[in-house]
């Protein structure tokens, strides 16, 4: 209850102080500058990839022993025209892995989920952004490989979109 109030407090303090004190520098130039920058730094900062969250979490998964499935598997040095569409291969492939785990009861379920949920807000809502080259293969005419595999693969593809 005493953490709670302190928070609330410090919080209003900050409220007082801020609006004191920002509203003031709004009102000039410079302090518009300021205030833009500041805003703009931090999410150029933050925005060096992505897919960490999904990197993390196939970290997790990697060494799992209880998933035990084959799984079409795009190759990591595909045409660059293709990416996204080698990017939603894996994800697609990734619902395989969760209904796996389903049956199995697999321990590494939750992260996989989470694999599967940020790959498709990654992806923006399943809307296709770039054009199908005529280069680019179907999710299902890529060979199957065995769960490593589909991993390592995966985790290169990533890394390559991160550069």
């Amino acid at each position: 209850q005493k953490t709670h109030l302190k928070s609330t407090c410090l919080q209003y303090q900050l409220y007082l102080l801020l609006n004191s004190h920002c509203f003031c520098l709004l009102k000039n130039g410079m302090g518009l500058i300021i205030f833009f920058l500041c805003a703009y730094v931090p999410k150029t900062e933050a925005a060096h990839c992505k897919w960490a969250e999904v990197l993390k979490d196939l970290e997790r998964i990697k060494t799992s022993k209880d998933i035990d499935v084959s799984l079409y598997t795009a190759n990591a040095d595909e045409d660059v025209k293709c990416q996204e569409l080698v990017m939603r291969c894996f994800f697609l492939e990734t619902e395989v892995i969760i209904q796996e785990c389903r049956i199995k009861n697999c321990s590494k379920t939750q992260d996989v989920w989470n694999i599967w949920k940020n790959g498709n807000e990654g992806l923006e809502n399943n809307k296709l952004t770039s054009t199908k080259s005529a280069k680019c293969k179907e999710c299902e005419e890529y060979e199957e490989k065995n769960f490593t595999e589909f991993i390592q693969n995966f985790v290169k593809v990533i890394q390559r979109d991160c550069k």
